[in-house]
């Protein structure tokens, strides 16, 4: 069955960086753009980054661009989010989408599966 379990997160202080992963099993992942979206307490979701099949074609939301990096490996089937210069609002749960289309991405039609998302808190 389709399995995307994330990890990485955790406590740092305003100014660090964190990387968090993806890993994801049960599906043929290079058939698939994947996405990341973040969920903040008493928020709903808010799409942070997607990344196409090869990689080499990266969105991001404008509020972020420029401090997280999305990225993935194929190989390993995992998907990464480099952050950087993180501060209190960006303490939010944190995880994986694959979208319900292979080989497209329509943010229109949604996504089927998420993982249960890592946990990243910014505070000193």
């Amino acid at each position: 069955q389709v399995q995307l379990v994330e990890s990485g997160g955790g406590l740092v202080p305003p100014g660090g960086s964190l990387r968090l992963s993806c890993a994801a099993s049960g599906f043929t992942f290079n058939t698939y753009y994947m996405t990341w979206v973040r969920q903040a307490p008493g928020k709903g979701p808010e799409w942070i980054s997607t990344i196409n099949i090869g990689g080499t074609g990266t969105w991001y939301a404008d509020s972020l661009k420029g401090r997280f990096t999305i990225s993935r490996d194929n190989a390993k089937n995992t998907l990464y989010l480099q952050m950087y210069s993180l501060n209190p609002e960006d303490t939010a749960l944190y995880y994986c989408a694959r979208p319900k289309l292979q080989w497209v991405w329509s943010p229109a039609r949604g996504y089927d599966y998420r993982g249960q998302g890592t946990q990243v808190t910014v505070s000193s």
